[in-house]
């Protein structure tokens, strides 16, 4: 994150350069008069969207809350949506561009489920559950283990598989490997 923000003003000083530039050509093309009144229009239409959707997407994050339901993806889609908007607000043409692009259904989406991968990968399960709903699990299941589990210490049975995921799952909290069970290995991914 340190290394994004330290490269913050480089990047805006570029897209200063390329505004300008893109600016000059379309000037050149259609005419100065012209290209003043598309970057107007394009503003005005940011200012426009960024209200409506400021208020849609307030309304779908309480609509999802009255209804109990995961705020995730009301939000994920709202975020996008404003930013979108405060592209096409922003005077230039690089900026309108990469604002319709954002506001757009196919642009829309792909950056909407960008903005909730990086969010899954950067909070804990649990949370992203929570923000997302229950995630969908793809399974694969491998050979079965034949190798014995090793008896504990203190000369217990070795643990059943539910007593396995159980304790491997208070196991993964303190960074512990969780006890070896003798059965059936079933690897996963998570996907949507």
């Amino acid at each position: 994150m340190r290394r994004i923000l330290a490269l913050l003003p480089l990047g805006l000083l570029l897209l200063a350069a390329a505004e300008i530039a893109v600016f000059a050509a379309v000037a050149h093309a259609l005419g100065a008069g012209w290209a003043v009144l598309l970057v107007a229009a394009s503003s005005i239409a940011g200012m426009a969207l960024l209200r409506r959707e400021g208020i849609r997407g307030w309304r779908a994050f309480r609509s999802a809350a009255e209804q109990r339901r995961p705020p995730g993806p009301q939000v994920s889609n709202s975020l996008v949506g404003l930013l979108g908007a405060l592209l096409l607000a922003m005077p230039g043409f690089v900026s309108a561009v990469a604002g319709l692009l954002l506001i757009l259904p196919p642009g829309r989406i792909l950056a909407r489920r960008g903005v909730e991968r990086f969010t899954e990968r950067r909070v804990p399960s649990a949370v992203a559950g929570d923000l997302f709903g229950p995630r969908r699990v793809r399974v694969h299941q491998s050979d079965p283990v034949d190798e014995p589990a090793p008896a504990s210490s203190t000369g217990a049975a070795p643990l059943t598989a539910s007593e396995s995921a159980t304790g491997a799952a208070k196991a993964s909290g303190g960074g512990r490997p969780g006890p070896v069970v003798t059965g059936e290995v079933v690897e996963g991914e998570i996907i949507r």
